[in-house]
């Protein structure tokens, strides 16, 4: 399962660790991705998806519909 946020799409970023040597290595920082049951009222049922906390909160303040717009807009 890809580390991939079924809403806003946010994904891996890639950088590095600098040491105070100065010594870079690679590393990631992962999204915050939670799996989260949502009520689809155009369906009439549940949807699962793994979506990331920021996309919960925006979530929370738009609607399901209203963040499915969004997608299919942009």
């Amino acid at each position: 399962m890809s580390k991939k946020c079924e809403l806003t799409g946010k994904t891996v970023r890639y950088g590095n660790n600098v040491s105070h040597a100065n010594n870079k290595t690679r590393r990631r920082w992962l999204p915050n991705l939670q799996r989260k049951r949502i009520w689809n009222a155009e369906e009439g049922r549940w949807v699962t998806m793994r979506i990331s906390t920021s996309a919960l909160r925006t979530l929370d303040k738009k609607g399901f519909s209203a963040m499915m717009k969004d997608i299919k807009m942009g």
